[in-house]
């Protein structure tokens, strides 16, 4: 039973302020940027390309899987959307610094690990997964997607737009 309710309160503190963050991007709400907002970010500072697309997929993995993880529905599905809109974060906006007193990635790589820990062990008892009774193959299903979110991730550094540097510089000798 304590399991049950440790996993109950990580999965609703984590769930919550991730859907609240991807809300943010996606509908300004809680003071966020809205869509414009956020897609200006993603295509100028990060330079990822297509920035609509990158944008509404930051949003959705981030609202949409902190709704399934808080809800303990379909796991792993809302742990792997966390966990790529994590590794995204870390690697464009965090790296290479570690701690949070230096935007680095601390805070990042602590929600990637509490995603790791509820997809292999479970949404609990507390969740819809157990009062529906649904239970996706495991750990077929986490392996499966932790491969599509490594896809996705290369994919969306491969398309960046090159580094202002790197664009004014001559190319060829």
């Amino acid at each position: 039973m304590s399991y049950d309710l440790g996993v109950l309160l990580l999965r609703l503190v984590i769930g919550a302020l991730l859907f609240g963050h991807g809300t943010q991007k996606l509908f300004g709400w809680f003071g966020g940027p809205g869509f414009a907002g956020a897609r200006a970010m993603f295509g100028g500072h990060l330079r990822l390309r297509p920035a609509t697309f990158w944008t509404a997929m930051a949003g959705l993995t981030e609202a949409g899987g902190g709704l399934l993880l808080a809800l303990g529905l379909l796991n792993p599905l809302g742990s792997l959307a966390v966990i790529a809109a994590m590794v995204m974060a870390a690697l464009l906006a965090h790296w290479p610094r570690v701690w949070l007193t230096e935007n680095g990635m601390e805070y990042t790589l602590v929600l990637m690990a509490a995603a790791t820990a509820i997809a292999l062990g479970g949404p609990g008892r507390y969740s819809l997964d157990a009062i529906l009774g649904i239970a996706l193959p495991a750990p077929a299903t986490f392996l499966v997607g932790l491969a599509l979110v490594l896809f996705g991730v290369v994919a969306a550094l491969a398309m960046r737009a090159p580094a202002a540097a790197e664009a004014s510089q001559p190319t060829g000798a």
